[in-house]
């Protein structure tokens, strides 16, 4: 009997896999149970091939091969390699007898060289979680696995170097190694420098507060104000990922197979940017199990959905919930899966279908008060509820630019971002959330112990219909992040009425 151990993933998360493998009289051939998809049930052809090509045919032999537990689905080309090593046991080709204490992973061609696989340093997760510390993984996939420090981590080319591994004897054939896969060629967004922004003094504010509250922000106005710009300007203000934070980015990128750990963590926060033609699936992922889509891509980091009025109502309507939750939850017919998707979401709409409907914009928009009514509407109440931060840009004046001037960096405007940060880290040290954008409004109310003077533009607020309970406890985040910026120990009612200001569009 030849023992060996994998990981089947499920999203992010996943289980153990033992991998069992034995001889037996009967019919020359390979069977695999234990719930295997049909990649996993095509290793058997993979496993025969390679292994006579290096030389150890078993085109005489029964092997009954058995994933557990058979409860669990098994897919993937990534237990290729756990297969082997327990059939290379069960052929006593393999002499160590721990094989079953250790995570393998990897694809094998039929040559018996090792490929490299998605999804490595999600199943070091799991297993180092579950107690496990060993791995033999592909050599393409050496960088990724050591990104975390813990994993004992052997880098395998060949299957011949694996059975030497263990104790056997084979010759290592001579064939070039498989360092890379055909990761998906990523599209590098592209950012802007705040020094660029001409004008736009409260877009510009409006930036920042949003990025030192990781706050959702929505920005309209005429093409050409300058909404686009901003958005580009904010990855460049933001902090840089703490370990942690860059870990949990690099896990979703291994899920896709874009992953590249040679030059270590990517601490930069991700900046995810859809064509308004995307469809749900495309942004909640889930299609299969596995796939990952931009919402969960933009973990950490900035989704910005520029012409936001223009996607689809079901797109806009499925933000609604991971920005509560920050998760996406999502249920097909093969199963259910729950990924990450903490995103700050940065919107940009014009004010109508026309796009100068705007005071100061001009008089020339051809656009009835009804036709401004419906596109405006297409961001619903619910959706516009979520978002902190409601701005409305005006184009930018001669005047403002021949007077020109040096506009602040973006370096000097994240320095006054980590320095808010800072404030929050030491404020909710103990707290499960990190961001003002993240704490409840009780919790807010109670640490700053606020009077009935200091929330009474709040309530008179809520009175009226201005805000909904949900609109209350944004507008007291952002209260609380304009004091942060301020170096105030906390909102007052000058940061509530700036606040309120800054959410100009009625929920």
């Amino acid at each position: 009997m030849g023992r060996a151990s994998a990981v089947a993933l499920w999203g992010l998360t996943g289980k153990i896999v033992s991998i069992e493998a034995s001889v037996s009289a009967g019919l020359p051939g390979i069977d695999i149970v234990g719930l295997p998809d049909a990649s996993v049930s095509e290793s058997r052809k993979r496993l025969r091939a390679a292994l006579a090509y290096l030389g150890k045919p078993v085109a005489t032999q029964h092997l009954t091969i058995n994933l557990t537990p058979g409860t669990v689905p098994k897919i993937g080309t990534g237990f290729d390699l756990g297969i082997a090593v327990a059939v290379l046991k069960a052929l006593s080709l393999i002499t160590n007898d721990d094989t079953g204490n250790v995570i393998h992973c990897g694809e094998i061609g039929l040559d018996g060289r090792i490929r490299p696989v998605t999804g490595v340093l999600p199943s070091l997760h799991t297993a180092l979680q579950a107690g496990f510390d060993r791995f033999v993984v592909p050599i393409g996939n050496a960088d990724e696995a050591r990104l975390i420090g813990r994993a004992r981590v052997l880098p395998v080319a060949s299957l011949a170097e694996v059975v030497n591994a263990y104790g056997g004897s084979m010759a290592v054939p001579a064939l070039p190694t498989v360092l890379e896969m055909d990761r998906p060629v990523p599209v590098s967004p592209e950012l802007h420098d705040l020094s660029e922004v001409q004008g736009q003094a409260e877009g510009r504010f409006g930036l920042e507060v949003a990025a030192a509250g990781g706050h959702n922000l929505l920005m309209r106005g005429t093409p050409g104000a300058g909404k686009t710009l901003l958005a580009q300007c904010l990855p460049g203000i933001l902090p840089p990922l703490g370990d942690d934070e860059a870990v949990e980015v690099a896990t979703v990128r291994s899920l896709r197979g874009e992953l590249d750990g040679s030059e270590g963590l990517d601490h930069r926060p991700p900046f995810e940017a859809p064509h308004h033609r995307s469809t749900a699936s495309a942004l909640i992922g889930g299609r299969r199990p596995g796939t990952v889509g931009v919402l969960s891509r933009a973990h950490r980091g900035v989704l910005f959905m520029d012409e936001a009025p223009e996607f689809s109502r079901d797109v806009l309507e499925a933000l609604r919930q991971p920005m509560e939750s920050r998760r996406v939850h999502i249920h097909r017919a093969w199963g259910s899966m729950v990924l990450p998707a903490s995103f700050q979401l940065i919107m940009a709409a014009n004010p109508c279908p026309c796009g100068v409907g705007m005071a100061g914009a001009g008089a020339d928009c051809r656009c009835t008060p009804l036709d401004k009514r419906r596109y405006r509407n297409r961001l619903s109440g619910p959706l516009l509820d979520r978002v902190d931060l409601q701005l409305e840009l005006f184009p930018v004046s001669p005047a403002d630019l021949r007077i020109g001037g040096d506009q602040e960096t973006s370096t000097t405007v994240a320095a006054r971002v980590l320095e808010a940060r800072n404030r929050q880290a030491e404020r909710f040290a103990d707290c499960a959330w990190k961001l003002n954008a993240e704490a409840p409004g009780t919790w807010l109310r109670e640490h700053f112990a606020l009077t009935p003077s200091d929330l009474s533009d709040l309530d008179r607020a809520l009175d009226t219909g201005r805000i909904t309970m949900r609109g209350y406890d944004r507008v007291l985040r952002v209260a609380t992040t304009l004091a942060d910026l301020a170096g105030k120990p906390g909102p007052d009612p000058d940061t509530m009425r700036m606040a309120l200001a800054l959410r100009t569009q009625e929920s």
